[in-house]
Formats: C-alpha cells, sequence, structure tokens
C-alpha cells in the first residue's frame, strides 16, 4: 500500500551522491585489491598498468570542463548560451556512474598500493607509482564528477521586490 495521500504513487526523485556511500565502496574496493594482489602478485608476472590511469585523468578533465560550462549555463552567465535539460540529466547521470567509478578505483588502487608499500621487493618498488598514480587520478575523477552532479542543479529563484511571488517559495519546500 502507498503512504501517499490518495494511494498515488511518490514522485520519482534523483537524490545527490552520499559521500558515505562512495566511502564504503571505496573500502570494499581496497579490501578487493589487496587480497587479489596478495593471491596473485607472485604467481603471475604482473605489472600494473598505466592506462586506467590515463582515461581516468582524461575523464576528470572533461568533466571538470563539463561542471564548469554547465554552471555556467544554468546561471545564465553573460556569454553562456542555453542549455537543453535533457543534456543535464544525462550530465547527472555520468556524474553519478563516474563518482562511483572513481571511487572504486581509487579504493582498489589504494588496497595495492597499501600491499605494495609493505613489500620489499623490487618489483613491488617499481609497482607503486602506478599505484599512486591510480589513486590520484580516481580522486580527480570523483571530484570532478561531484562538482559537474552540483553544477547541474537548479539555483533558487531570487525573491521577487514587487511581492506578487511572497509565499510561493515556502510552499514548494
Amino acid at each position: 500500500m502507498s503512504s501517499n495521500p490518495g494511494g498515488a504513487a511518490p514522485d520519482p526523485s534523483l537524490r545527490p551522491t552520499s559521500i558515505s556511500a562512495l566511502l564504503v565502496a571505496g573500502l570494499a574496493a581496497a579490501a578487493v585489491g589487496w587480497l587479489l594482489l596478495g593471491f596473485l602478485y607472485y604467481d603471475h608476472d604482473y605489472r600494473l598498468p598505466w592506462m586506467p590511469i590515463i582515461v581516468f585523468a582524461a575523464l576528470a578533465i572533461a568533466e571538470a570542463t563539463l561542471a564548469q560550462n554547465t554552471a555556467a549555463r544554468i546561471q545564465h552567465k553573460p556569454g553562456a548560451g542555453r542549455i537543453n535539460p535533457l543534456a543535464v540529466a544525462r550530465f547527472v547521470v555520468l556524474a553519478k556512474a563516474s563518482s562511483l567509478a572513481g571511487a572504486l578505483f581509487a579504493g582498489y588502487s589504494a588496497g595495492l598500493l597499501a600491499w605494495l608499500a609493505l613489500e620489499s621487493t623490487e618489483a613491488a618498488g617499481n609497482d607503486i607509482p602506478a599505484a599512486v598514480g591510480g589513486v590520484v587520478t580516481a580522486l580527480a575523477l570523483v571530484g570532478a564528477a561531484l562538482w559537474l552532479e552540483r553544477s547541474c542543479r537548479v539555483p533558487d529563484e531570487p525573491d521577487r521586490k514587487n511581492g506578487d511571488d511572497s509565499g510561493r517559495r515556502a510552499e514548494r519546500t
């Protein structure tokens, strides 16, 4: 049964990304990274790849640029054109997915980094820069994604001085 008056279904809503959810995902991925590397490092000639780091860095730069552009357009800054509302919805979906992917990769890379830092082999020492790069670029992606998500919010309407709109903002909240 619906808890809404009249039995109507609740309006669908999209909530901002929860920092705690990103932290939990990152910690779980760190544990997985630690365990995987612990089991596989000596059995295989495994080197940490640089390609994911390059991809995450490119995504972080693209989303930061998109966030700056989107914020200017939504706030109707001079010189910024109008923006399609459907594009804004797509940006929010991209931002939410990117923040989760970045948190997972940052956690995974942090788990690898912690395991590598405790190893005294030369191979482990050679993989530390890639693990650090993974953590840094993934955190940059999380930051850019959260910024993009925040940029897509519609600003509050300014209060009107003539009094015509007084009380409307209070009714909507």
